[in-house]
């Protein structure tokens, strides 16, 4: 067993279980995007808050366009909750988006 800070709780897992506990904590849900919004603003509205290793924007699979959510990770815990509390109900393209953990599925 290990013990692991998660997201400021301290919890124990097991050793297999390290890898879903890392990625809730820097994965983050972005929802209520504009249609507009593309990778690059997403981007460029989330690197304040540290590194980013990815960001996807989710779009319907026939028509390309956004469905209004996305993803952002960044490369480390503290950076992702930093964003979480300060991004979270802020305005983006001229929406205001919700942030939330991402969990892996």
């Amino acid at each position: 067993m290990l013990n692991r800070v998660l997201c400021c709780k301290c919890i124990t897992y097991p050793s297999a279980m390290c890898q879903v506990a890392r990625y809730a904590c820097t994965n983050l849900f972005v929802g209520g995007l504009s249609y507009d919004t593309n990778e690059t603003v997403l981007r460029d509205a989330f690197s304040q808050h540290g590194e980013i290793t990815e960001v996807r924007v989710i779009c319907h699979h026939v028509s390309g366009k956004s469905r209004g959510y996305g993803f952002v990770k960044f490369s480390c815990e503290n950076s992702a909750a930093s964003a979480l509390k300060e991004m979270d109900g802020q305005v983006v393209d001229g929406r205001n988006i919700r942030i939330h953990q991402a969990h892996k599925q």
